[in-house]
Order: C-alpha cells, then sequence, then structure tokens
C-alpha cells in the first residue's frame, strides 16, 4: 500500500517520523508507504488540487494507492469555517474520487501538541498555564499556534518554537493516541491510514 500525503513542508518535517512510529507497531506486516508531497506554504485549491490527486493516482513508481490531504483550518486567512468545511471544500475541488481522503487539523496542526503542555512548558522554560478548552476547540482569534510561539517566546530558554524541531521532539517523546484520544481530527486521519491498512481503528 503507497500512500501520498499531501502536506505543508514544516508540517511534514515535524509529523512523518511520529506517525510512523505510531503506525508501525499497529500495522506490523501492513506497514504502508508512506510518501509525502510536501508544499511551500498551504496546499493548493480547486483545480490544482485536483489535478495534484489524480497525477498521483497515475503516475510514480508504483502510483498512489490513495491520497490523503493534510490541510490546517487556520491559514491565516479565513477560507474555511472549521475542519467539515476545509473537508467539504477539498471534496468539491476534487470531485467524486474514492482513493482522496481530505483531512483538516482544527484549527491548525499545533493544536495536537497542546495535549503534551508540560512538555511545551519545559522546552520553552515557562510555567504558563495550558489554555482552556479541548485542543482543538483553540480558534482564528488565537490559533494553537501563536499560543506556543507565545510560551517559547516569553520563557526562560530564550529561543523562538521552530516548528521541524519543537514539534517533533515534543510528538517523539510522547504517544501520538493520547493527542488522538482529545482530538477528534487527528484520530479520523489515523484511522484512515489504519482502516486502509487493515489495522484496528481507535475508538
Amino acid at each position: 500500500m503507497k500512500i501520498a500525503l499531501l502536506i505543508e513542508g514544516k508540517t511534514e518535517r515535524a509529523f512523518l517520523r511520529p506517525l510512523r512510529f505510531f503506525l508501525e507497531p499497529r500495522l506490523v506486516g501492513r506497514m504502508p508507504r508512506l510518501d509525502p508531497v510536501p508544499y511551500d506554504g498551504r496546499l493548493p485549491k480547486g483545480d490544482r488540487l485536483r489535478r495534484d490527486v489524480e497525477r498521483l493516482l497515475r503516475t510514480g513508481q508504483p502510483p498512489a494507492d490513495a491520497v490523503i490531504a493534510l490541510t490546517d483550518v487556520y491559514t491565516g486567512t479565513r477560507d474555511f469555517d472549521d475542519a467539515s468545511d476545509a473537508k467539504r471544500q477539498m471534496r468539491e475541488w476534487v470531485g467524486p474520487n474514492q482513493r482522496f481522503f481530505p483531512h483538516a487539523a482544527q484549527h491548525d496542526f499545533e493544536a495536537w501538541l497542546l495535549v503534551y503542555w508540560p512538555d511545551i512548558q519545559r522546552l520553552a522554560g515557562h510555567n504558563r498555564a495550558a489554555p482552556h478548552g479541548s485542543p482543538e476547540s483553540i480558534n482564528h482569534n488565537s490559533p494553537p499556534s501563536s499560543r506556543i510561539q507565545e510560551i517559547f517566546r516569553t520563557g526562560s530558554r530564550g529561543r523562538s518554537y521552530v516548528k521541524p524541531r519543537d514539534a517533533e521532539r515534543i510528538l517523539r517523546e510522547n504517544d501520538l493516541a493520547r493527542a488522538a484520544q482529545a482530538c477528534p481530527e487527528l484520530r479520523e486521519l489515523l484511522n484512515t491510514i489504519l482502516s486502509l491498512c487493515g489495522g484496528q481503528p481507535l475508538e
């Protein structure tokens, strides 16, 4: 099974290795080939997205068996109301295609890191309290990435938050299933991959 992952470049560098660590013990003998397709910035929209998906399913050595697209809801614009709206629009852009699976981080990738707030405090050198509410309830007005950037900026370590370095470290040192329990959109993404490969979905 070859799965093409359409993903923002910095997210790829932060997420791909922890994702593989999560999948490997759950897909013994069935681990897919995860083929990242990183973009410099947000994923394409409209016909560009459709063409990219169709090309990946048609070409390559071998072509992809499935294409998963992962976008943030918060992209610096208000193109999407929420994760459901983002997935709906991506489905409309690509059209009817049983091998395309749109997913979205609500409101951005960093929501999935908020579960591990003690690790964020330690890396930033700050005891700021965790944001209130479920991680995926943090919204456009102050998205999770802004919360994490702020604690790093004001922390005693004296360094900025660098997504490929810091997010990858946080996820590498923790069980991704913990974040999936608190984050329905992450759980849905993981379950898509597990189901495609004949694994047991998370409950």
